[in-house]
């Protein structure tokens, strides 16, 4: 009996300092640092970005061929976004954050006017440095697909942000037509900051529009865009933004 006893307690003690060296051979060396990724919290700490997402309310944008309105899918990625951004350590300004317009029912001035001056003073009083704003492309060609980036034609903060978002929407989400950065005449992207409309995919695209409306590849969307932001405040030299266009 005392044989066995001895046989166990020594065999117990080889596994142990089997495993005690396992685990020496896996933890890094004294004064080595460690092969994991560093962590991405504060990535973005102290940066102010605005998330504008498009249309809302009685302003539904375009319509997917199966009923659904655009503005619904630009809630979608816009709170994704947000939610990656300040998991990053970043501030957000939402123009809006539910299904409603930013608009009086009955204003004295057109209604897509006030809401977009709306949208403005919220992206201002809230000090945001940069602003990107949801929206989603249709065309009559349903074969046109891909997300594309629009800037503001005479800033140049602008067209280096667009360009860099969409370098990275690309990269991350490997679409069939690679676009291009193009210039595009939209209210809100003339504040002021550095600005970009992301188009991020087309309705009128079968395929591309069921694939918008799956958790997972909106939350691919949302995050190449938070990554495209990361590589805009990122970069060692950025132009500075055109002033404020009077409308």
């Amino acid at each position: 009996m005392e044989k066995r006893a001895l046989e166990r307690i020594r065999r117990s003690l080889c596994g142990l300092v089997a495993g005690i060296s396992l685990l020496a051979m896996l933890l890094p060396e004294p004064g080595r640092p460690s092969s994991s990724p560093p962590a991405r919290e504060g990535l973005l700490a102290g940066h102010v970005i605005a998330v504008d997402a498009g249309h809302g309310g009685y302003d539904g944008g375009a319509r997917a061929p199966g009923g659904r309105w655009e503005k619904e899918y630009n809630l979608d990625i816009a709170t994704r976004l947000t939610e990656y951004l300040r998991s990053l350590g970043a501030g957000v300004v939402m123009t809006r954050d539910a299904d409603y317009a930013l608009c009086d029912a009955n204003p004295k001035m057109r209604k897509k006017r006030q809401d977009m001056e709306r949208r403005a003073d919220l992206v201002i009083v809230g000090g945001a440095e940069i602003l990107v704003s949801i929206h989603m492309n249709e065309y009559r060609n349903r074969n046109q697909s891909g997300p594309q980036v629009f800037y503001r034609a005479d800033c140049p903060a602008g067209k280096l942000l667009a360009e860099t978002l969409q370098a990275q929407m690309i990269e991350s989400l490997l679409p069939r037509q690679k676009r291009q950065a193009h210039t595009g005449d939209f209210y809100i992207i003339s504040l002021g900051i550095p600005s970009a409309l992301v188009e991020c995919g087309f309705l009128s695209n079968t395929a591309e529009e069921a694939l918008l409306r799956t958790d997972a590849y909106a939350q691919q969307v949302a995050e190449a865009i938070g990554e495209g932001i990361v590589r805009w405040f990122e970069l060692s030299e950025r132009p500075v933004a055109a002033e404020r266009e009077e409308r």
